[in-house]
């Protein structure tokens, strides 16, 4: 149903914004919450964050430029093979990578 401009201030009128607020506000202390949406991180996304590093840092010991790493991380472009072994590396032991690079 498409409203005009009369229609829409008549509405408007009738709400209680304040009490629209305070029942939304009740609704998430209750748990009473919409759709929740969960984002799968990209494993080199995962491995940088497990790792501790700085997106520069982590690319110097991936052996690759920022850039790169960022397209990686955006979904732009797919590391090599060789990449995601390290990116695995990475991932599953993030204190290996440290150790051995840092």
């Amino acid at each position: 149903m498409v409203m005009n401009e009369e229609e829409l201030i008549e509405r408007d009128l009738k709400r209680d914004v304040w009490q629209e607020t305070l029942d939304a506000v009740l609704d998430i202390k209750a748990g009473n919450v919409g759709c929740v949406e969960t984002v799968e991180l990209l494993p080199v996304v995962e491995a940088r964050q497990k790792s501790g590093l700085s997106q520069s840092r982590f690319a110097e010991l991936l052996g690759v430029s920022v850039r790169t790493l960022q397209d990686w991380e955006q979904g732009r472009r797919k590391p090599s093979r060789a990449a995601k072994s390290l990116i695995q590396i990475a991932k599953q032991r993030p204190d290996v990578l440290r150790e051995v690079f840092g």
